[in-house]
């Protein structure tokens, strides 16, 4: 036992990171630095601040990454189709519908989506566009 009482107890890896970080100059030019934060960083959800913090720096959640490859392979394997009806998809479309499983892990509720046959490829598209 640490008789030491400056010295934390436990492990705080956050806090680690940002020590690190500030003493190897990340935290110096920070834009916005030195001015008030906006009225609307106070008001509302922290959760909702944090979603429009990660949609302003370009982030995009897992699921809905692949939201989109499931849409363009959707795309992809319907203009197939119309190219040549005798095209065997089964495997593209298990890969799909194992996107679509990891999406459906990850999503909202109300974005959960059912998987896909050779023959619901059309009115899926639909509803992954």
């Amino acid at each position: 036992m640490n008789d030491d009482h400056s010295t934390p107890q436990y492990n705080d890896l956050i806090g680690d990171i940002l020590k690190r970080h500030t003493e190897d100059g990340g935290m110096e030019n920070l834009k916005g630095q030195g001015k008030p934060l906006p009225k609307e960083y106070f008001s509302g959800d922290t959760f909702q601040h944090f979603q429009k913090i990660a949609k302003d720096a370009g982030y995009k959640p897992h699921w809905l990454k692949l939201q989109h490859e499931i849409r363009d392979e959707l795309n992809d394997m319907s203009l197939q189709l119309q190219q040549d009806s005798t095209i065997d998809l089964k495997e593209r479309i298990r890969k799909v519908n194992e996107k679509i499983a990891e999406h459906n892990k990850h999503c909202p509720p109300p974005f959960v989506k059912g998987t896909v046959n050779v023959h619901s490829i059309e009115t899926a598209k639909k509803f992954w566009n």
